[in-house]
């Protein structure tokens, strides 16, 4: 996503380098941290890379009262013990040191589950004030906390809010403004060999950092790599006693010491829970928790799945917004409007034929770019991202990660790997950057080839079910092929990388109803950035069409495309749109939307184009995101293999299609 001007560092200040104080927001997943973030520093954001790494990392600013603070939201993170990118950058944040406040977000509902971080961060004596969210949804559930007992037993502070609504965090801003490090904060007790293990180590490990010397040693012990191979490379230090101390504690345990220590720091967050957190008196489940429980069991939670395809992609994306939206804006708006009142007026007052060409015409920016953009992707885009929006605020996605986890796991994937394959539905150029949230190389390497293969974003996937909204047909031969190249493609290419089989935890969320304001302003969000993102190079696509038409090269592909196009069962009309899917896909898509219209595609040759198109090259965007994650030589390979591959598809559905007499 690149960087975003406002956060107020001036001249290429980091807000490190401001002299303000510090914010550091950490917590698991799914807990609103963002939302918080966003309530602390409005619309002042920076997001940039984390150094060496292509982890994202949120930066703003907070003014409370007359004071200035700079803020930085981490990504999710479980544990001290990194296992994830993700977590090893927010740990690396912390054992920096430069936090004057860490702010621990967990959700109220789930104390229990989240309360084994803050012993980590309260033992690490890190300056942690312990922050309540979703208050209001615990409160509503009966759930109540003790926030004083809370206080009184971790020896921090602790305060009750509500991100969403504002509710609390008047009062968290006024934590933050008077906090003082504590001068003695409890520790955990772990066994007599622990102990005695931490004991030893400690007082060796480096000063003055982050995390205390004692927290550095219990990452030592439970196996930490980056903390042995730094405290390895420190100058004239022996490893000698390191290695015999580790050795020692080893042989005294009967597990390994970093299942000993988890469960140690559970077992202090079950005990503390018991004391100050009253769950509701049971009154049998819940619609929302059998509902939840049904989403996530192949035989019930396969139909739901069905039923969310159904009416969020199929009835909403497809037939309303790419049905009714856009033949609103592309048949009367510009058809009868639009684009004659500028093709009148380019006759009228330009005599140029080549600046008419550009502007307006067959293929004009106005005439056809804006036109695309405008009358056939916006529509269909922002209708997506409204679904997708209700979908994602509801806690439906994790629950979905959990019920494929088993089917990605064939593809060399895990559950997670569902958020980003989600997302390129809504844009594929977005999910390749949120691959990088996978934990190995290899899943990563996976998911963007798939990403780029077989799944079509939101723009193109909403043109393609307008366009078989009235041939069933056509739309389960595309959607049948698509599903078995995505998992063969996927299990082959499992099968030819080599690599462990990938472990899988998400955190998940109650289910709720989706709260309209947030629904908005996400959709809002992403909309904007698709829209300038589209828009552009939507222009340039229409530019070097012109500038193709001009030097005659146009005529040229067109004509080479054709007789692809011949091989593979589809009029010599085609190519215009196939060319046209060199820029982008969707803008491909397109031009076999107005291509389909004018009644020039048989329901086989819809159900070929649809399949070859989606399969097709990745468009410019995509590309250089891929290059950027990936790296040039990976990113050239997957384009071209994909390019051959879509055509020698589309040219085997047409063969089959003929040999079984099928007429869709």
């Amino acid at each position: 996503m690149g960087q975003k001007s406002g956060c107020g560092c001036q001249n290429g200040q980091t807000c490190e380098e401001t002299g303000l104080r510090k914010i550091v927001m950490v917590g698991n997943p799914n807990v609103g941290k963002s939302a918080l973030f966003n309530r602390l520093t409005g619309s002042y954001v920076v997001v940039s890379n984390y150094p060496g790494t292509t982890v994202e990392v949120s930066q703003g600013k907070c003014r409370i009262g007359v004071e200035e603070f700079n803020v930085e939201d981490t990504p999710g993170m479980y544990s001290l013990l990194p296992i994830t990118g993700e977590e090893r950058v927010t740990r690396d944040i912390l054992l920096a040191g430069k936090a004057d406040v860490v702010l621990h977000v967990i959700d109220a509902k789930n104390l229990k589950r989240m309360l084994s971080l803050t012993l980590q961060l309260v033992e690490a004596a890190l300056p942690v004030v312990l922050v309540l969210n979703m208050i209001d949804e615990a409160n509503s559930l009966g759930i109540r906390i003790d926030t004083g007992l809370l206080e009184q037993k971790l020896g921090i502070p602790v305060v009750a809010i509500s991100a969403l609504s504002g509710k609390g965090v008047d009062a968290l801003k006024e934590i933050i403004v008077s906090y003082r490090h504590p001068e003695k904060t409890p520790q955990i007790y772990y066994g007599e060999a622990i102990d005695g293990a931490l004991n030893a180590l400690a007082p060796i490990m480096p000063a003055g950092r982050g995390l205390s010397q004692r927290a550095q040693a219990l990452l030592l012990i439970q196996g930490d790599a980056a903390i042995a191979e730094e405290e390895r490379e420190l100058e004239g230090q022996s490893t000698d006693f390191l290695d015999a101390t580790l050795a020692e504690l080893e042989g005294k345990l009967a597990e390994p010491a970093s299942y000993a220590v988890s469960m140690m720091i559970h077992q202090s967050a079950v005990s503390l829970c018991e004391e100050a957190f009253a769950a509701p008196a049971s009154k049998g489940k819940s619609f929302a928790t059998r509902l939840s429980s049904w989403t996530m069991r192949p035989l019930t939670g396969v139909p739901i799945l069905l039923l969310v395809l159904y009416f969020g992609l199929y009835k909403f994306v497809g037939e309303f917004g790419a049905g009714t939206v856009v033949d609103f804006l592309e048949t009367d708006l510009f058809g009868e409007h639009i684009n004659p009142w500028i093709n009148n007026v380019l006759m009228t007052y330009v005599p140029w034929q080549p600046i008419r060409d550009l502007l307006g015409m067959d293929y004009g920016i106005i005439t056809l770019g804006i036109r695309y953009a405008i009358a056939i992707i916006l529509p269909i885009v922002g209708t997506f991202f409204i679904a997708f929006s209700i979908i994602e605020d509801t806690g439906y996605l994790p629950r979905l990660a959990l019920l494929v986890d088993r089917i990605f796991k064939k593809i060399g994937l895990n559950g997670r790997a569902v958020i980003p394959m989600t997302l390129g539905f809504g844009c594929d150029t977005m999910a390749t950057m949120v691959t990088r949230t996978l934990e190995t190389n290899r899943e990563r390497i996976i998911a963007t080839l798939l990403l780029a293969l077989a799944i079509p974003c939101s723009a193109q996937l909403g043109v393609i079910l307008g366009m078989v909204a009235e041939n069933p047909g056509a739309m389960a031969v595309w959607a049948g092929f698509m599903l078995f190249i995505f998992l063969f493609i996927g299990f082959l290419t499992a099968r030819l990388m080599p690599g462990d089989r990938p472990n899988f935890y998400m955190e998940v969320p109650p289910l709720r109803m989706p709260r309209p304001g947030a629904v908005f302003m996400k959709t809002y969000t992403r909309m904007q950035w698709y829209f300038v993102e589209i828009l552009p190079l939507f222009i340039l696509a229409s530019v070097l069409i012109w500038v193709g038409n001009i030097t005659k090269t146009f005529d040229i592909v067109v004509s080479w495309l054709s007789h692809v196009m011949g091989w593979i069962g589809l009029p010599k009309e085609a190519a215009v749109a196939f060319l046209f899917g060199f820029f982008r896909r969707d803008y491909g898509a397109a031009g076999l939307y107005d291509l389909q219209q004018a009644g020039a595609l048989t329901g086989n040759q819809l159900a070929v184009a649809i399949i070859t198109l989606t399969l097709f090259v990745p468009c410019i965007a995509q590309f250089l995101m891929m290059k950027k994650e990936r790296g040039l030589k990976m990113a050239c390979a997957m384009a071209l293999f994909i390019f051959p591959f879509a055509f020698a598809v589309g040219g085997l559905v047409n063969v089959l299609l003929n040999f079984t007499g099928v007429q869709l």
